[in-house]
């Protein structure tokens, strides 16, 4: 995280009062804060500066909010909180199934959404970066080397692991989901592209167990 400060932190929202309460409420509790009221303006932003966490509104003029979540979260590691109007349970599963670590509707108290934003950062570490090599996506982490298009895994000195398919797929999904905790069937989604088959728990466990193994 940055120093000098708990961490810096984007707020995107197109309510300047919302954007006022939230600045004044993080910078007072010690963090570094930058605004901005758009989703185009959010995006260049996040790719000129090194943020911990952004805040993100989901009607935001531009881009709206879960395109942006979505994109952040493919590119960075950071945590993302939603802080909406919206508050039925719909929005809410969208809004985390998009890749949002949290969700907080409007009107919140300023306590508690700090109490979310230091709850996020202490989940949200540095753990995996993403790498285009011209020839696929990998996927970095503890020094290992997780090759996307070539389906393959390099330990930390470089040595090839072998991987059943089901293992790959496994550590696939955790790599291009950091920092999130996805439930049996998040993954099981990712894992079969939406096809259950009979013995759901079972593959499952067994996926689970194997990649655990090389961990």
């Amino acid at each position: 995280m940055t120093q000098e400060s708990l961490g810096y932190v984007l707020v995107v929202d197109d309510d300047p009062d919302v954007l006022d309460i939230v600045e004044r409420c993080l910078v007072d509790a010690g963090y570094r804060v930058a605004t901005t009221d758009n989703g185009p303006s959010a995006t260049a932003r996040m790719e000129a500066e090194d943020f911990d966490l952004a805040i993100i509104d989901i009607g935001l003029p531009g881009t709206d909010g879960l395109t942006l979540t979505r994109s952040f979260k493919e590119h960075t590691n950071i945590g993302i909180i939603i802080l909406s109007g919206r508050g039925d349970t719909t929005d809410r599963i969208v809004g985390l199934e998009v890749g949002a670590d949290d969700y907080v509707t409007k009107p919140f108290e300023p306590r508690e959404l700090l109490a979310r934003v230091r709850s996020v950062l202490r989940r949200v570490t540095p753990g995996t970066t993403i790498e285009d090599t011209g020839n696929g996506t990998t996927y970095s982490f503890n020094n290992w080397q997780l090759d996307a298009a070539g389906r393959k895994l390099y330990s930390a000195d470089g040595e090839e692991v072998s991987l059943t398919s089901g293992e790959f797929d496994m550590l696939l999904a955790f790599a291009t989901h950091p920092n999130r905790v996805l439930s049996r069937d998040q993954l099981l989604d990712l894992l079969t592209s939406g096809y259950r088959p009979a013995y759901d728990r079972s593959v499952c466990r067994h996926a689970i167990g194997t990649t655990c193994g090389l961990i």
